[in-house]
């Protein structure tokens, strides 16, 4: 479970604001990638929400959804960053994954003093930065900004889904499901799908 270690260990170097960071979006065939940013207060204590918070990817869609706004209303500060289909193959998904991450820092209403950053180092930010190897496990900040950058990611899919219909963008977000690669074939791709990834649909006997 996340806990506040490395923010307080930061903060008792001198840094008195520490935001996490982490992004969601990499292996999709379609859609952005998204990138959050949040800023807690590890000085006055674990609030009884947060200690609900935990690597996006090990709670389930509702219990994301219910941690959203209270991540939102409880952080000192919520930025998010995104990139699109379009510059992802413009630039390769590894450089878009910073760019988000670094939108998203520059989107908070005030500069931290220090990043917390799931395996990345954002050297492009004239910010220090430790990279944190599964931070969002370890880590509430980066923990709780994976949880809104993949509830941000999911709707943007749903709104994708309404304007793209057919593909199932709300169902599978943009993953390479099978049902996904079927509707590739059969449509062929979106405007938001990702052209410098595979589209070609693996069928069963392929």
């Amino acid at each position: 479970m996340p806990t506040f270690e490395h923010e307080l260990r930061i903060s008792a170097q001198g840094y008195p604001t520490v935001a996490g960071v982490d992004e969601v979006g990499r292996g999709p065939l379609a859609g952005p990638v998204v990138a959050a940013a949040v800023l807690l207060q590890p000085a006055l204590g674990v609030p009884p929400w947060l200690a609900q918070v935990d690597d996006s990817k090990k709670l389930a869609a509702q219990a994301r959804e219910r941690m959203y706004p209270l991540i939102m209303e409880g952080a000192v500060g919520v930025g998010l960053g995104s990139v699109s289909s379009e510059e992802i193959d413009s630039m390769g998904i590894a450089p878009a994954c910073r760019l988000a991450m670094v939108r998203a820092v520059m989107d908070l209403p005030e500069e931290p003093c220090h990043l917390l950053v799931d395996y990345v180092q954002l050297n492009e930010l004239d910010i220090p930065c430790f990279s944190l190897a599964k931070g969002d496990s370890l880590c509430y900040s980066i923990a709780a900004a994976s949880i809104v950058a993949k509830v941000s990611r999911d709707r943007l899919m749903v709104e994708a889904d309404l304007e793209y219909p057919g593909y199932g963008f709300s169902r599978h977000k943009g993953y390479a499901t099978l049902a996904h690669r079927h509707r590739l074939m059969e449509l062929g791709p979106s405007p938001i799908h990702r052209r410098s990834f595979s589209l070609k649909p693996r069928l069963p006997g392929m």
